[in-house]
């Protein structure tokens, strides 16, 4: 197979897919833009609140970590479990307990977030170069690259509203791409449906 043949089919799996999906992809941006917004307008209200989502998962992973103790049949093996375990129930209930302060590990936590996240869009936008408004998934993640550098700029000052703030632009921009690509989709979808009309009344 050649590669403008293997191109094609790519660009067609692509194209069915966004066809097939605009749907759910179009409600699951409007809700993503949404969240981002109330981010953006309550930060340091969503900083806390990751703050302690962060530690209610710690403490979480802690009773994985001492039920697995359980399980083990080496005490070598259990014994790193149940240390494992008390610290993250201690982190997790410090968290917890004085979110404020977890919102200068989350802001680190959050700039390596975004690196990795802007990585990612930026991938596949360049994936979906053959859809319609492709675009805006690239700019999404060129966004969330410049999000890390500016955290890592302002850290510590910006901690305790830095952390809401970027973390619901980032989810407004995220909303905004999937929105335009299944827009995109939606109209690839008629023009699709309009075609087999067409050649049905032939």
């Amino acid at each position: 197979m050649s590669e403008t043949t293997e191109s094609n089919a790519v660009e067609m799996s692509v194209e069915n897919s966004a066809r097939e999906s605009w749907r759910y992809l179009l409600g699951a941006g409007i809700l993503i833009g949404l969240l981002g917004l109330l981010a953006i307008a309550f930060p340091f209200v969503t900083g806390i609140a990751l703050s302690v989502l962060l530690g209610a998962a710690l403490v979480v992973g802690g009773v994985v970590h001492f039920a697995h103790a359980f399980s083990g049949r080496g005490w070598k093996g259990a014994t790193v479990q149940v240390i494992l375990a008390v610290v993250y129930v201690g982190v997790g209930i410090a968290l917890i307990a004085n979110p404020v302060v977890g919102l200068f590990t989350l802001t680190i936590l959050l700039a390596a977030f975004f690196l990795a996240d802007g990585l990612i869009e930026i991938y596949e936008g360049f994936r979906l170069r053959p859809e319609a408004n492709w675009g805006w998934m690239l700019l999404s993640g060129v966004t969330s690259l410049a999000l890390a550098g500016l955290i890592w700029i302002g850290f510590p000052a910006d901690a305790a509203w830095a952390v809401g703030l970027l973390f619901g632009v980032n989810l407004l921009m995220t909303g905004l791409a999937m929105t335009f690509v299944a827009m995109g989709g939606r109209s690839a979808d008629r023009d699709a449906t309009a075609g087999m009309a067409k050649a049905r009344g032939a």
